[in-house]
């Protein structure tokens, strides 16, 4: 790459980060900007690999991306970016680094959060790739794993039938506090105990939302009588908009999202 080039995604990424920062929030539940927000904890490089610099600076940026979480109410079909999180998910496709793989994922039951582990080890310790970027197109029921626990107490246990009584998905598991310097621990923080949505974005990894998933997700509930509030479905999908875990990048569709990621160069996999 010229350095001309350089000069221009340079500059490029310093007006995402601008436009990110000059946002203003606007209330808990609003639009979100600071790092903890951004589901990154002080140091959002602190499970980043060695040598990930354009890693390194995708989350640095996305930490400053604000997500829009004020929505009153949402139609069935998003036709402004204003009703996504545009600018975020620009960040992910415009990303320069590599390699980037998008994982299809729609099974909450299934071993997702294992595979996008696995891929990552082999990606950075095998390949030597530092700077991979894995990315989640999550919907189906995988998508609850993307709510915090105010949906989870109000609609999801009930939904679910009490199988989940929160949502475990999220929860760091006691292999997360183990030495990172300690890669090959079988019992460590890259091993299959620490398969945990919040602790694969502390690695790097980025959980695109969907927004016709809550679209879907809460007619089934709206169906099962679970509307305490008797909100029309319009109210509860911006309801279980504004209640996405910190770090969400909410998009219009995933599936739909799907061939701009592919366009831009992410590996498909299912």
């Amino acid at each position: 790459m010229s350095n001309e080039q350089n000069l221009l995604n340079r500059r490029d990424a310093m007006k995402h980060a601008l436009w990110g920062a000059g946002a203003l929030a606007v209330g808990a539940v609003g639009t979100q900007t600071s790092a903890v927000a951004a589901g990154l904890s002080g140091n959002p490089g602190n499970l980043l690999p060695a040598g990930a610099r354009s890693l390194k600076e995708l989350s640095e940026r996305l930490a400053k991306t604000p997500r829009r979480r004020d929505f009153k109410t949402v139609p069935m079909i998003l036709t402004k970016p204003d009703e996504w999180d545009d600018a975020a998910l620009r960040e992910i496709i415009h990303y320069a680094g590599g390699p980037k793989q998008i994982w299809d994922n729609t099974d909450v039951s299934s071993p997702w959060l294992n595979l996008m582990r696995n891929s990552m080890n082999v990606e950075v310790w095998a390949f030597r790739h530092p700077d991979f970027l894995c990315v989640s197109a999550t919907h189906g029921s995988a998508h609850w794993a993307l709510y915090d626990d105010f949906i989870w107490n109000k609609y999801l246990a009930q939904m679910t039938g009490g199988k989940w009584k929160d949502n475990e998905w999220i929860k760091e598991p006691p292999a997360a506090a183990a030495d990172p310097a300690s890669f090959e621990n079988p019992e460590g923080v890259f091993s299959p105990g620490d398969n945990s949505v919040t602790v694969l974005q502390r690695r790097g990894a980025v959980f695109l939302g969907c927004h016709n998933g809550i679209w879907e997700i809460t007619e089934g509930v709206i169906k099962k009588g679970i509307n305490p509030d008797g909100l029309s479905h319009e109210q509860m999908a911006a309801e279980f908009t504004n209640h996405l875990i910190p770090g969400v990048i909410l998009t219009p569709g995933v599936v739909g999202t799907l061939p701009e990621l592919q366009l831009a160069g992410f590996q498909y996999a299912k």
